[in-house]
């Protein structure tokens, strides 16, 4: 029997990576873009992937991609809540616009499309919701609390969405990775550079090196870490798994968040504190 998967923000990075896996591990795949030229390269991939037009935070999109799948089937397998982005600055200064964008994209379009394709997840004997997190909703990361928080956020509502949905076929899967090599991360310092302009410059002058070093980290991020195929894996375990873990964290890096996180919370900000001085004066 077809298993169909839809897989948000498929267009490049991590999403693009598992649209390729499960569809060679003989998947049918709906990949979610929002550009022309990313929906022919995907197709072209494979012949399992149909990629539709797809922005979680448009509820005009929702409905069409909801209809263009209907055309193939009136059941998903699973959806893969990938879609996000990352924004950064300090809580003292951040732009409220910003934070909005962060959980308009990370949260409320994650929760938008489990309303909307949950009818279809309810036909399947056999149902999963597949949420790409991050170790970052262990909230450690200081300068990147609107991306902790969204994904945090993100668990604990997709968590409720589980004891609270009266429907025993379904499973929610949150899948924390440590660092990827993605694009997320060139795009967040982009967010970073316009956040620092909004800056008044008592706030430019008091967090300098801050930003100085989030954005080094940012940028270095980019091309070191996990491989986006590590995380296609894991969500592809979680897809096979009979009985898969609630969470899978990835990379040594995410059991390490895991492991601070534990700890109280004022010897975990005793300890981050230290090492974000540290690594400042290094700089």
């Amino acid at each position: 029997m077809e298993k169909y998967v839809l897989i948000t923000g498929a267009s490049s990075g991590l999403g693009k990576e598992t649209a390729k896996k499960l569809a060679k591990e003989g998947f049918k795949v709906f990949a979610g873009v929002r550009k022309e030229e990313d929906k022919l390269t995907l197709e072209a991939l494979n012949h399992n992937i149909t990629a539709i037009f797809l922005d979680v935070t448009e509820e005009q999109s929702l409905n069409s991609a909801a209809e263009e799948i209907a055309k193939t089937t009136d059941t998903l397998f699973a959806l893969v809540n990938n879609a996000g982005i990352a924004i950064g600055g300090p809580v003292e200064y951040i732009p409220v616009d910003l934070l909005k964008k962060q959980f308009d994209v990370n949260v409320f379009g994650a929760i938008q499309c489990a309303q909307k394709f949950l009818p279809f997840l309810k036909k399947s004997d056999d149902a999963r919701i597949v949420n790409i997190s991050s170790m970052a909703s262990y909230g450690i990361f200081p300068f990147v609390s609107p991306y902790c928080v969204s994904k945090k956020s993100l668990d604990m509502f997709f968590n409720f969405l589980l004891i609270e949905a009266k429907l025993k076929n379904l499973k929610i899967i949150s899948i924390k990775p440590g660092v990827v090599a993605t694009p997320i991360w060139e795009k967040s310092v982009n967010f970073c550079e316009q956040n620092l302009e909004h800056l008044c410059e008592e706030g430019k002058k008091k967090y300098k090196k801050e930003f100085e070093f989030l954005m080094k980290n940012a940028r270095s991020n980019t091309d070191k870490g996990l491989k986006p195929q590590d995380i296609a894996d894991t969500v592809y375990k979680a897809l096979c798994a009979k009985r898969p873990k609630q969470s899978y964290n990835v990379g040594k890096d995410s059991y390490f968040a895991r492991f601070v996180s534990l700890l109280p919370q004022g010897v975990t900000n005793f300890c981050i504190k230290t090492a974000l001085s540290k690594r400042i004066k290094n700089l």
